[in-house]
């Protein structure tokens, strides 16, 4: 799959070899740009002189994971990319690429083991299986980050479901630190290196509690926007774990069936990942998923989760029973097969700043659900400015 992103890469003469890139850098969609009127040259070798000079390296497509249910809440399985329409800062785009649930995935579990769950881990032990059948499926490769204080990699990429399996099922509660955002990096690493064809899927499981970590969200949710990945979260709930660690103690009473939300929504509006997300109690966080993108700041908030799903075409459940994180991650994985890709050529020499995207279906009463948008940094030493 193919991404936006502008990379500015110093060669300098005291590095032996240039780092790894953050963005894709597939021959397919990257050059390097030259000189105006003049073709694009290809990137200099390790043995460029050495001398401090900044190149620029596009990726030349904005690839978006779209979720679309049809008046009913159900998901829509039947439509054509003659049914979609793409705006990128309200310029229409035409649509180059489309798919429906093809592509194979790339996912990363990032699972809490801090003590603060502790009374919510059987529940978490027993949904590796459902992880594995229902959201990798037979084509996909998966990986395991635990983290409490410490980030933990308990399984790299692999494609075999057993190991993975084991590994959530071994799970124990650590100390009560709960680095996140560094968790939620490492993951981020992990998925941009894999192959361009997979789809890159990020599923948390966690508390939206952040204690001492040295990534800020809003920098990670711009690499996940660079690198494309989706970011699903299984929010945990502190209360409930407290009140479930009381001996005797039944839960709190669930409204509803497991799995579907607890919370009223707005009237005249299904109750959907999206809405439910973007409406979390009664604030619209698309405009503080933009601030955060732009800032690269951390977001203080018990809607830091559902901030980050919002902000990468993700969804966020919550939780208040460990029976319910396994037919979370269910719905999650029916939604990732459900989903469509949609592709469009990126603006050659910006805008910069963030980029608004709104992708609507034709056909009335549907409601999608895609990322909003992207940060389009300018090229090492622009006087453009950053908004």
């Amino acid at each position: 799959m193919k991404f936006l992103a502008t990379v500015v890469i110093m060669a300098l003469a005291a590095l032996p070899a240039a780092a790894p890139l953050r963005a894709q850098t597939g021959n397919s969609s990257v050059t390097v740009q030259g000189q105006p009127g003049q073709p694009a040259a290809p990137a200099p070798a390790a043995s460029a002189p050495q001398e401090e000079t900044p190149l620029r390296l596009r990726v030349t497509e904005v690839s978006l994971p779209v979720t679309v249910r049809d008046p009913r809440g159900q998901l829509a399985w039947n439509l054509g990319p003659e049914d979609f329409r793409v705006y990128d800062d309200g310029v229409l785009q035409h649509i180059m690429h489309f798919d429906m649930g093809g592509d194979p995935l790339s996912v990363v579990l990032v699972v809490e083991s801090s003590s603060r769950i502790k009374p919510l881990m059987a529940g978490i032990r027993s949904s590796g299986i459902v992880f594995t059948q229902s959201v990798m499926g037979a084509n996909g490769r998966g990986a395991v980050i635990g983290f409490d204080e410490t980030p933990k990699v308990l399984v790299p990429f692999t494609a075999d479901p057993e190991r993975i399996q084991k590994a959530v099922s071994k799970l124990q509660a650590g100390d009560d630190g709960a680095r996140l955002y560094d968790a939620m990096g490492r993951a981020l690493e992990m998925l941009s290196n894999q192959p361009e064809n997979r789809r890159r899927v990020l599923v948390v499981v966690s508390q939206s509690i952040d204690t001492g970590s040295t990534n800020k969200l809003g920098g990670l949710l711009r690499d996940a926007q660079l690198e494309n990945v989706a970011v699903y979260t299984v929010g945990l709930s502190t209360t409930a774990a407290q009140l479930f660690a009381q001996a005797g103690q039944a839960g709190p009473a669930q409204i509803g069936p497991p799995g579907t939300f607890s919370r009223p929504g707005v009237p005249g509006v299904p109750q959907t990942p999206s809405t439910m997300a973007q409406n979390s109690g009664n604030i619209d966080l698309l405009p503080i998923v933009e601030n955060l993108v732009r800032m690269g700041v951390n977001l203080v908030s018990p809607q830091a989760l559902e901030a980050a799903s919002v902000a990468t075409g993700g969804a966020h459940l919550s939780v208040f029973h460990p029976n319910s994180i396994q037919e979370a991650i269910d719905r999650i994985g029916g939604e990732l097969h459900a989903e469509y890709t949609l592709a469009y050529q990126a603006p050659v020499n910006g805008p910069y700043g963030y980029h608004q995207i709104i992708v609507k279906v034709t056909r009335p009463g549907y409601h999608v659900r895609t990322r909003p948008g992207y940060f389009l940094s300018p090229p090492s030493g622009s006087t453009t400015s950053t908004p």
